[in-house]
């Protein structure tokens, strides 16, 4: 699986290019997706708006981690393993039984998207399985990512020379396409363009980069992880919910 978004949509975190300052080994997205392409020529390449790239190929696939890819209203989705709770979820949002993994994950995107404000957090969170997935709306050019909490599906993130954001489960296609600017895409999280990076488990606390250096200082590496002592300010309460809470403030003495 590959998926290539240019900087402008994608918007990669700018802490995956620190264990490649000073050198120059990764590609281009054009480069990325003919190496792909050279590695499982069975592949489907689907090339979307403003030069961003999703391709797929069912070779060496694991047959508990299976991918497919979906295009639905404009919404393209790569999925990566499997729900556990895939029956409840279908009920849930009112799909049939033949509905697919895929199909579900864009269903619940566009209760995110249509039903705002919804929290994003939730819908990672009601996923009960080992996965990965990719979305993007071509219509609204937003790309939404998770893995899930045990990182179970192989998935690492990157960036192209130009910056754009690369994702494949193939570590080969990583490293030749992005050299040191890599990471694994963090487990139990989710990655919004304009929102950038949250933990669906922990959405009020921040995702922060850690270095990871040799003796020399030299940064080797950069992991994500949720940060519990750094809490992201929540949005202040209004209308009665606030008059409540200060009513309770005020009873207790606070």
């Amino acid at each position: 699986m590959l998926a290539v978004f240019a900087k402008a949509i994608g918007k990669p975190p700018e802490e995956l290019r620190l264990p490649a300052m000073g050198s120059n080994n990764s590609k281009t997205p054009e480069e990325i997706v003919q190496k792909f392409q050279s590695l499982w020529p069975d592949s489907a390449v689907y090339n979307l708006p403003h030069g961003n790239f999703m391709a797929l190929s069912h070779e060496d696939e694991s047959p508990i981690h299976p991918r497919c890819i979906v295009v639905l209203d404009d919404i393209f989705c790569i999925f990566m393993g499997a729900l556990a709770n895939i029956a409840e979820l279908r009920h849930h949002y009112g799909l049939p039984r033949q509905a697919t993994e895929a199909m579900i994950v864009i269903e619940a995107y566009k209760a995110l998207r249509d039903r705002a404000p919804y929290p994003p957090d939730q819908v990672a969170k009601h996923l009960d399985g080992k996965f990965a997935f990719i979305i993007f709306d071509a219509k609204t050019y937003t790309l939404f990512i998770a893995r899930d909490r045990e990182g179970s599906v192989k998935f690492q993130w990157g960036m192209a020379r130009d910056g754009s954001l690369v994702c494949s489960d193939d570590p080969t296609i990583i490293r030749e396409g992005c050299g040191q600017a890599c990471a694994a895409f963090p487990p139990g999280c989710i990655f919004i363009n304009g929102s950038g990076l949250t933990s669906f488990d922990h959405p009020l606390h921040k995702v922060q980069a850690v270095a990871h250096e040799d003796d020399s200082g030299n940064i080797l590496s950069v992991y994500f992880q949720v940060d519990l002592y750094t809490k992201i300010p929540s949005i202040p309460r209004t209308g009665s919910a606030a008059n409540w809470a200060d009513a309770v403030a005020e009873v207790k003495g606070e």
